[in-house]
């Protein structure tokens, strides 16, 4: 008999990491159901490509309406839905935003959190469950390169509501025998990256210069060093996770950490253009607090689930100035 395939639910299905995800669970085989709230409508051209398919939507990939903070829709949705494999995804994700929103982002990433694993627990049949932490939950890092034992020691309201969801993921994990994973990733980028990221205002700056539509890019500060890799490749590892044959948290990283000048000098290499004529800086954009050694240990998910980042960090700058080019020029 003909295995069933397993199905998957997303929240977040429309950010970059979810239209990403959604792509390789199909690629895979899987049904693929998506939580997307009413108001993201006008959001989703991150997987328009794939529920404008007919082949596809309505038959193996599905969007569900509800929001995180509604339980009683939540519930609905996995009892239509019996995912196997759940990919909590979803949240406000911007580290900036949240000294502006704390409350919210308290909520969409912290209490969402609860409230998802309080339905998989009440499940009848056991549900994996996969939480997207994040190196934010470090912040000013007592070590560095971080691991899976380095303390939290966030420095923004999200990186605080991110240490609350993953350490309440192991607690479930613990006590109740659930199947859960984070994936605690450090920042990664692509194309979708959101436009109010810096890595995607420099990557669209670079292209706008290069084509006469703009004269300058405003950053702020061009010493702050990240860990910067794929989402491409880093969603391969939220699906090994998945597939392993017990339960962990796992640093995602490259292990390499770059400049904010670094990605302007390369995003701008890209276009043969000198980047120092076109960036001003200004102290409006530095956070209140700024995380500075920020920088991976991928060492476990390596040697446990045999992951390994496939885009070199030039690689990536220059697949994201393209694309911007690619929107101008069409």
């Amino acid at each position: 008999m003909a295995e069933q395939p397993k199905t998957a639910l997303i929240t977040g299905i429309t950010g970059q990491d979810g239209s990403y995800l959604t792509e390789l669970l199909l690629a895979k085989g899987y049904t693929v159901h998506g939580v997307v709230r009413r108001t993201s409508n006008l959001v989703r051209s991150r997987i328009e490509h794939l529920s404008s398919d007919p082949q596809i939507y309505g038959r193996r990939l599905f969007l569900n309406y509800g929001d995180l903070t509604d339980g009683t829709t939540l519930r609905r949705i996995f009892a239509q839905v019996q995912p196997g494999e759940v990919y909590h995804l979803a949240g406000q994700s911007h580290v900036g935003l949240s000294f502006e929103i704390p409350e919210s982002t308290s909520e969409e990433v912290g209490m969402a959190t609860l409230r998802l694993l309080e339905i998989c627990r009440d499940q009848k049949q056991p549900v994996k469950f996969y939480h997207a932490s994040s190196s934010e939950i470090f912040g000013n890092a007592s070590e560095s390169p971080q691991t899976e034992e380095t303390p939290f020691r966030p420095t923004s309201p999200y990186g605080c509501a991110k240490a609350f969801a993953t350490q309440l993921a192991g607690v479930y994990r613990e006590a109740y025998g659930l199947f859960v994973c984070n994936g605690i990733l450090y920042n990664h980028e692509s194309p979708r990256r959101g436009e109010n990221f810096v890595t995607r205002k420099i990557a669209r700056a670079a292209a706008r210069i290069a084509r006469g539509l703009q004269s300058e890019v405003i950053l702020g500060s061009l010493e702050s060093r990240r860990d910067w890799g794929h989402a491409r490749d880093y969603v391969a590892a939220m699906w090994l996770m998945m597939q392993h044959e017990s339960p962990d948290d796992y640093v995602v990283a490259t292990g390499v950490t770059h400049s904010v000048r670094d990605f302007v000098a390369t995003a701008f290499a890209a276009v043969d253009l000198p980047w120092e004529q076109y960036v001003k800086r200004d102290p409006a954009f530095d956070r209140p607090v700024e995380p500075v050694r920020l920088v991976g240990s991928s060492a476990k998910v390596r040697e446990t689930l045999g992951w390994q980042p496939q885009t070199a960090f030039a690689d990536l700058v220059r697949e994201m100035v393209e694309a911007e080019l690619a929107v101008i020029d069409a």
